[in-house]
């Protein structure tokens, strides 16, 4: 992900991955455990794509390169409210 729009396109689609997942599970078409699994991963990237996202605006901000900001790993970002 290189700019704005493209982590925005990528945190839509992994939305519309998270409902289509619902959907399916709700119609019985997707198992508990499957469901569970493929939320948590999902989850998991949205948070990332977001904190890139803020990093990015974060340095915009501030004057510095938004292209500097890096995707930290999925147990920094999960870490934040430990």
């Amino acid at each position: 992900m290189t700019d704005d729009n493209s982590i925005l396109h990528r945190i839509n689609g992994l939305v519309a991955e998270e409902h289509d997942l619902r959907t399916k599970h709700a119609a019985g078409q997707v198992d508990d455990a499957d469901e569970k699994a493929r939320l948590r991963a999902l989850e998991v990237e949205l948070d990332q794509c977001w904190d890139l996202l803020r990093q990015r605006r974060a340095k915009r901000e501030f004057g510095d390169n938004p292209d500097d900001a890096q995707s930290r790993s999925a147990d920094t970002v999960e870490g934040y409210l430990n």
